[in-house]
Formats: C-alpha cells, structure tokens, sequence
C-alpha cells in the first residue's frame, strides 16, 4: 500500500496526503516524513517569532502543541514526548539519553502519562531534540496544548493474566487516528484517554475524558465505554456509557465526541473547560444526544481495527517451566518478591524498576538498553506509576538482572508499593507548583522504610503527590494523597499540604479520595504515621486500605489529623518547605495550559487565512472531511474576530455563531440562505462529496472576504486593535 501520494509547501513547510486506512496503520517511512515536516514547520515558526512576525502568545499556543513548554525558570522549556501507551525500544531509550546530553540535563523524567520530558531545553534547540527522536520513530506532536494528548494504557498490556485480548493494537490506531487530526489541534482543553487490559483498571480509566476496558461478547471483540472523567480540583468519576461498544465503533463515537465537546466546550473559564464540565451542563441523556446526531455527519460510522498494525517484540530466550529458587541474599529474595511476577502460562517472568521520582539518569538509561538487549524483548514500557515494565525473562537470569539493574542503582524493591511514591516536579521547574513534591516524596519513602517496615511490601496502598490541585500527580486516585497548598499566618505563609484519602481501584471498583485536611508540609510524616498506626490497629482482616477510609468516613480522620493542622504552636522550621533553607516564598505563575491573553485583531484574521489555505490543501488532497473541518473552523474564528471588535465575548463556537446571527443578521455583507448557525453547520450534515465541499470552502473565503471587509470599515488601524479573549478561544 502507499503510504503517501503528495506533498504540499505551506509555506516553507510540508502537508502530506493520508488516506483513512494508512493513517490507522503508518510506516516508519510515512512517519519519519510527517515528523520531518513538523520539525521544518517548527523551524519556520520559531525564526518568525525571533523577527517579530508571530505574536508571543500565538507562537505559545503553537509551540505547546509541539511538545515545548514553559518553565517556571526563564529562557528554558521543558520539552514533553508523546509516547502512546508508554512503549520504547532499547535503541528509543538510547537516543533518549543522547539527547538529554545534548540539549536539556542529562535527565529523563517518567510522567504519570507514560511520557519522558527534558527540562531546560532552550527554543531554539527544540526542533534538533524532535529531529533526533523522529529518527528512530518518535514524536511530540500534541504532547501539550489543547489536543488530544498522549493515550495511555496499563503498562503490563498483552501479559495480564486477566485480559480477554491484547488491548495494544488499538491504543496504537487511536493514536494514529487522531495524531495531527485538524478537529483535534484548537480545541478548548486537551482530552486525555485510557486503555485498561481487565477490569482492575490499572491505568485508572475512570478519570478520563475517554476510557476502554476491554470486553468480548459472542465472540466479537469491543469496549466498555466511560465517557467524562477527571482529576484536578473538582474530580470527577466517569460515567458508564456502555458496558459494550464494538471494536470498530470506537473511533467514530471519539470522533463525533471531540467535535461536540469542539463546538459547545467551555473557551473563557478555564477552569470550566473541561468535557466533565460540558457533560454536567448538559446531563448525560442530551449529551449522548448530540454525540449521537452527530455520529449520522461522519463519513464513517464503522472504523475496523486491523490487529496486525501492532506485533509485540518477541522474547530472545527460550523458556521452561522453571521455579524461582529460593536463595540467601535478603534483598535479593525482597526485590524478587516486590519486583518480579511470573507471565502466565510461558515460564517468563516481567520485571517492574522502581525509578524514584520518575528520574532517570542518562547514564542509566543507556545500560538499561544494553540490558534489556541482552535478558528481555525488546519492550520498554514507562508505567503510570513512573516505573519501567520489561518482559519476557527467563529465570535463570534473573540473579544476573538483578546485579546488573543493582549496579546502577537500580534494583530498588518495592515497585508499585507504598514505598514507590509517585510525584509531580511541583516547584522544581513547574509555574503552576505551589509547594515542592520531590523531596517530599523521599522524605515520606525514607520514613516508611525506617519506621513502618512491616508496611514496606504493601502493595495496596498507595501515595502520590502533585504540587498543586491541578492532579499531575494523580493525588486523587491514591490511598494516601496530596497536594500543594498554602496556609496564611499573620504576615507570613506557611507551606502546606492538602490530605486526600480513599482513592484509587479496589477490585474492580473506583474510588476518587475525598479531601481530609489542610496541614503544614513538615507535619506530613506524623500524619502518615497516625493513618498507618490507625489503620493496623483498627483496619479489618484483609481490608484494604480505601475500603477502611471510606468505612470510618472523612470525619473520622479530620478528628485523626485534626490537631497537625493547628498554628498555635509552629516553630521556624515549619515555614521551610522540604529541601530549602530559606522561607517559603509562594511564587505561583501562569500555566501554560490557562491564562487570559491578549491578541491582535489581524493576528485572528490570519488565523482564518490559515484556515483556509489549509482547507485548500487538504481538498487537493481529496481529503474532504479535513478540509470540510478547516473551513468550518474559518468560519468561527473570522466570525469571533468580528465580534470582539465590538466587545462580544467568545466563549464556545455555537455561542460564536449564535451572537454573530444576532449582531449582524441585517447586515447586507453576511445574507445567508439559512440562520448563520444552520449555514455554518450544515458541514455536519451527512456525508461530505466532493461538489458539496468545495461549495462550502467557497463559501467560507467569501465569508472571510466579507470579515477583513468590516473590520477594515469599523477598525481604520486594524493591525492596532487589541482585544482580550481567552487564550485558546477558537
């Protein structure tokens, strides 16, 4: 099949032509192409930006998308990957570590998404760090911004011995569906997707915009479907659409989804913008609704899934049916036990590492290659819990292993124990992080192990923190969580942390914590101790840990913790935030995913041009169902630079259309056949032909025409009006 059948300049950077079939199923060839054009577009946009050509705050919206975001120290970027379902090969970890050598700090940090970011990355050598990657088969196209972002799934995917089938094939042809999709690229925030291989949802689908759990019914494969969950400050628990859709629906109910969530979602209230938000708006039976009309408009309501696009590294080593023996090396037989799990039915054996704080030296990465080249497939997956997964071990190497992964410290026990604490870089580099999450971590780690150790190779409950309620830590899916906050004392602030208890998977059942108290950040380790000592004393036989929480209450353990939260008797030590020697100053910034920003009036209506000099090229294409969605999108966005010229905010596209009905229906420049709305979104009415879409682009440059054409009569000056809108308002 080929992969691609034309390239376009626009303007010094190239537009490839995908057919539906091969963007569900690209080649390394058809990618590297892609990428290259990314990195020369990059590369374009940055010296338009050095010259004063692109306005900050639209080169920022732009560059976001490309994986380079904002630091909160001054001239450097961390730079985000986007690694679908956390999966490298020893040759990608490789080249990772490479380029954190040359261009950021020798550093790779493991997120709670399965990606690697680089911090202190400078701009300019952004497009050098994702040249490298996309010569081995890596990308960060969407890895922040308002897209979809990158799709996550349990790291021990394909050896779960509860799975019904292999969920990874399609991880990988949601991701490429979607990867560079135009309904996907300005939306009002970033949608975030799950795939879990059983029911014990360990990559916790219940908080996200889209989750998948695998489910088979007479013999056809498909999904349960949660629809609208989310983490942050308002944590909300998905909601069971279906307990299953088949397989090949999945894209298209995604697809009709985004598009809604496109035209109604939320684009001022940052905080509001969210699809759980929009689902609350309009309850779950209007919202299904919609998604449903809006199915009918697709050019496909059935997408199959072909399995082939993804074949799993094969082990290197036969195996046999070998029992681990036992042996007298403590930490040897501790690792085994916290680290190792057999793989059911093949004599091999999976390997978690335990990466503290998800940072991984560059040096180390690079020898772990060497080892997984050497004992494992050729299979590397970054878990949600900021560990590495390898596969397919036989048991005679296991020793070996061990001393090897122990050599570069890196046979720590306790993956995915109540030692293995998850965190966010909170202060360390994030605007938004109120107090520091690292040292905390280790602090809490360090205190478990020399003062609980009976708890040490509990793997029920779990302690994650992030920086800030924004949840990158992933707080609120824990046993034990927190997250930054501060607490004002007289003329002095006092960092502090929020506590949140029973979060996280009990069985097959979800549980978002509830919020305990607020206490100062150096009272933490007294409040671990009191729940741990409380729950061995009062917990049932066998009760986990969150089944104990929710049992006792949210004011039994306010009642527990109550008196750490009291100001009466702090000492100077209490305003150091852990790891400083200096007073907590609370220097909380913008984040790069929030914030209002000002733009210029021309700077909008070269968005529109852009529009529709990329519905153009994607009707060349015969792409018309892209082209049909740029068109659509230059409508709105010349439509909402009309109306802030005179002081209307724009806040959602169908408010966007409904207000430039009402404003200017009588003016004689915009006569339609049809109320603006119902011009403007007859593009959802069934299947686009070629005729009708090129109607409707023609349509839409008049329309732009007709904008440049009042605003030149109401803005005499129109490269000097300034508005205030919402940053990523369409």
């Amino acid at each position: 099949m080929k992969c691609f059948e034309g390239i376009f300049l626009y303007p010094k950077y190239q537009i490839i032509k995908n057919s539906y079939m091969t963007i569900l199923s690209r080649t390394q060839e058809q990618f590297k192409a892609e990428a290259k054009a990314d990195v020369e577009e990059l590369n374009f946009k940055i010296d338009l930006f050095k010259k004063g050509l692109i306005n900050e705050d639209k080169f920022k919206h732009y560059r976001l998308t490309r994986g380079v975001y904002g630091q909160r120290q001054l001239g450097v970027h961390m730079f985000r990957t986007k690694i679908p379902f956390g999966f490298v090969t020893a040759k990608q970890l490789y080249r990772l570590a490479d380029i954190s050598d040359a261009y950021a700090t020798g550093n790779l940090h493991i997120t709670t998404r399965q990606n690697i970011q680089f911090h202190y990355v400078k701009l300019n050598n952004s497009p050098k760090v994702w040249e490298l990657m996309a010569d081995v088969g890596m990308n960060a196209r969407e890895a922040c911004g308002n897209t979809v972002r990158n799709i996550t799934a349990s790291s021990n995917a394909g050896i779960d011995s509860d799975e019904l089938f292999d969920i990874t094939p399609y991880v990988v042809a949601v991701y490429n569906y979607f990867l560079r999709n135009p309904i996907c690229q300005e939306m009002g925030r970033k949608i975030k997707i799950a795939f879990s291989s059983s029911d014990t949802d360990s990559a916790f689908t219940y908080f996200h915009d889209f989750g998948f759990i695998p489910r088979l019914v007479n013999g056809q494969k498909g999904f349960k479907l949660l629809l609208a969950g989310g983490l942050g400050a308002q944590a909300m628990e998905a909601f069971t659409v279906s307990e299953f859709i088949p397989a090949d629906e999945i894209i298209p109910f995604m697809e009709a989804t985004i598009r809604i969530f496109d035209r109604y979602g939320e684009r001022e209230k940052r905080f509001k913008a969210r699809m759980k938000f929009l689902l609350k708006s309009f309850g779950e039976q209007k919202f299904l609704d919609l998604i449903d009309e809006e199915l009918k408009s697709l050019p496909s309501q059935s997408i199959p899934i072909n399995e082939n696009i993804w074949e799993a590294p094969k082990p290197i080593k036969s195996a046999t049916f070998t029992k681990i023996k036992p042996s007298s090396d403590e930490s040897f037989e501790l690792w085994k036990k916290t680290n190792v799990k057999s793989i059911r039915n093949s004599g091999y054996y999976s390997v978690n590492i335990k990466v503290r704080l998800g940072d991984l030296s560059s040096d180390k990465a690079r020898f772990l290659s060497t080892i997984v080249q050497k004992y494992f497939a050729d299979d590397i997956r970054f878990t949600v819990n900021q560990g590495i997964l390898l596969r397919f071990a036989i048991v005679e190497d296991l020793k070996a292993i061990y001393e090897e992964l122990k050599s570069i410290d890196l046979a720590d026990f306790g993956a995915e124990t109540i030692v293995d604490v998850t965190a966010c870089p909170g202060t360390d580099t994030c605007n938004l992080g109120v107090t520091n999450s690292t040292n905390l971590a280790e602090e809490i780690e360090n205190h478990i192990k020399a003062n609980h150790p009976d708890f040490i190779t509990n793997n029920e409950i779990s302690i994650k923190i992030s920086g800030c309620m924004n949840a990158c830590g992933q707080h609120m899916a824990a046993s034990i969580g927190f997250h930054g906050s501060s607490i004002k004392v007289d003329d002095r602030i006092l960092p502090a942390i929020q506590i949140v208890l029973g979060g996280g998977m009990v069985g097959h059942k979800a549980y978002i914590a509830e919020k305990i108290i607020k206490i100062p950040t150096k009272r933490i380790l007294i409040a671990i101790t009191l729940l741990l000592e409380d729950y061995k004393i009062n917990g049932e036989i066998d009760e986990h840990f969150t089944s104990y929480t929710v049992r006792n209450g949210k004011k039994y353990f306010y009642d527990l913790l109550k008196e750490l939260g009291q100001k009466e008797n702090l000492v100077d030590s209490d305003f150091l935030d852990w790891g400083q020697d200096s007073e907590y100053v609370q220097e909380i910034g913008v984040g790069e995913c929030a914030g209002v920003a000002f733009d210029m009036l021309s700077a909008i209506v070269k968005d529109a041009d852009e529009k529709l000099e990329l519905a153009q090229q994607k009707y060349e294409l015969l792409e018309f169902d892209e082209s049909l969605y740029y068109s659509y999108t230059s409508f709105i966005v010349g439509a909402k630079a009309v109306l802030l010229s005179i002081d209307v905010k724009c806040n959602t596209h169908i408010k966007i259309l409904e207000d430039f009905d009402t404003h200017f229906h009588t003016n004689t420049l915009f006569q339609f056949k049809a109320a603006f709305p119902e011009y403007v979104l007859r593009m959802k009415n069934g299947n686009p032909n070629q005729s009708f879409v090129q109607q409707y682009l023609k349509d839409a440059s008049e329309f732009n025409k007709n904008i440049k054409r009042i605003l030149r009569k109401e803005n005499s000056k129109l490269e000097d009006a300034l508005v205030t809108a919402s940053y990523y308002n369409a």
